[in-house]
């Protein structure tokens, strides 16, 4: 096997059977060399053991992987250069963090060891730390550790696995924005397991939100947010107002008119999925406005609850139908709404997402995290 192997990562009908589980369908995905890339979905979705085939810590039932043209779907663990960083940092406490760091290189004989372990150190802004042992740092910078130790080896592919989930809310932010940055940085492909929507629209470039098995939808963080193709995605990724809907002809100009619960609404008429008429319309909360000056879209209702959270108000709107809307309105000065008062809800057209009322509008919503 070539010492080193560079270009996109493929996986080509990879799946992984136990037993009488399927816990991989057949998986078509390329990753792009260089780029920061989430496997993204809820426990028991098969992220973790797809990461797990690309380490080669699970022999895949059926399919290949290859890192540009070499194939390395039954090479050995140590055979290929990907690494793996845990969410345990699996530290040696006996040695100091240098050491640590240089531990794989030494084990190669690499005369070098010790100034690129201290270059890796640098890298994430730890080389004061060279001659501490690991219980002398806060688990964030154990984290940083282990990432160097990963990097160190500069790794055609470095997997993530769920890395920052031992960490307190603040610290995880904080290790999110110097993720992305140390991966600029060097240029290496990351790979990142998570079940945290936030982190991996945060740092991915792209991302392959799975569900039971299946690739459920791959696409940027932007395009998944505004775009699902599922009500699953619609719901794993943020709050979504899925309201049912008959689409009930045109309105001319690219847009078509739809019944929702007796109210006539006009949709991009390019978001409407082939010859389907039932349908869901989704708004996300944010593009909804308490008041008629959201646009020329308009339901009614009734204020049930309002949460402060601070720089904007969270309000949930009962409809005259009995649906339950949550809009989300910045706290910028203007007129709050208050619990048990009458408001219209309004939005643009284009500002919704439409998707085939067959599918269940409560997908995805018990897996958020």
């Amino acid at each position: 096997m070539a010492e080193h192997e560079s270009g996109d990562l493929q996986l080509v009908g990879l799946s992984k059977r136990f037993g009488e589980f399927t816990a991989v369908h057949p998986l078509d995905l390329t990753i792009p060399e260089g780029s920061f890339f989430a496997l993204l979905g809820p426990s028991g979705c098969g992220k973790t053991t797809t990461l797990r085939m690309v380490a080669g810590l699970e022999e895949p039932t059926d399919g290949r992987i290859l890192i540009g043209d070499t194939d390395i779907t039954h090479a050995r663990a140590y055979q290929r250069n990907v690494n793996t960083v845990f969410q345990s940092y699996a530290l040696f406490p006996h040695m100091s963090v240098l050491d640590n760091v240089a531990f794989g290189l030494r084990r190669k004989k690499d005369k070098d060891a010790k100034r690129k372990a201290q270059e890796a150190l640098d890298l994430v802004q730890l080389g004061h730390t060279a001659a501490k042992r690991p219980n002398q740092l806060s688990g964030g910078m154990q984290q940083r550790v282990a990432l160097a130790r990963a990097l160190v080896n500069r790794p055609d592919v470095l997997l993530l696995d769920e890395p920052l989930g031992a960490l307190d809310l603040k610290l995880r932010r904080q290790m999110q924005i110097e993720l992305k940055r140390i991966q600029q940085e060097v240029g290496l492909t990351f790979i990142h397991v998570t079940h945290d929507q936030e982190e991996a629209m945060t740092m991915a470039d792209r991302i392959a939100v799975m569900n039971g098995g299946h690739l459920e939808q791959l696409a940027d963080p932007t395009t998944l947010y505004e775009k699902p193709t599922s009500t699953f995605v619609a719901n794993f990724l943020g709050q979504s107002n899925l309201l049912r809907a008959r689409v009930t002809g045109s309105a001319g100009e690219g847009l078509a008119r739809a019944d929702v619960q007796g109210n006539e609404v006009v949709i991009d008429a390019a978001k409407v999925p082939d010859g389907l008429t039932d349908v869901w319309v989704g708004v996300r909360p944010e593009k909804l406005t308490l008041g008629e000056s959201g646009g020329r879209n308009r339901l009614h209702g009734t204020v049930v609850d309002a949460s402060f959270t601070g720089v904007a108000t969270q309000y949930l709107v009962r409809t005259a139908a009995g649906a339950d809307v949550v809009v989300v309105q910045q706290n910028d000065g203007s007129a709050r709404a208050a619990v048990n008062e009458n408001v219209t809800l309004s939005w643009e057209p284009g500002r919704e997402f439409v998707l085939d009322a067959a599918q269940d509008d409560h997908a995805g919503m018990d897996e958020v995290a």
